[in-house]
């Protein structure tokens, strides 16, 4: 219950917005290869963002 009341810590946010980004990228990549690209870059930015939480802890 405690977990619930909780929130997101800021990896657990991270780590929900990247996996979004990634599947949207992969959706788009059969319509529009310029904006999944686009899109991949910015999970790709929130990945190292994650690895320096990730090495800090």
């Amino acid at each position: 219950m405690y977990h619930l009341l909780k929130g997101k810590t800021e990896l657990e946010r991270l780590q929900k917005q990247y996996s979004k980004m990634m599947k949207n990228a992969y959706e788009l990549a059969l319509k529009d290869k310029t904006k999944s690209d686009d899109l991949h870059e910015k999970a790709s930015k929130i990945l190292i963002e994650i690895k320096k939480i990730e090495h800090q802890a």
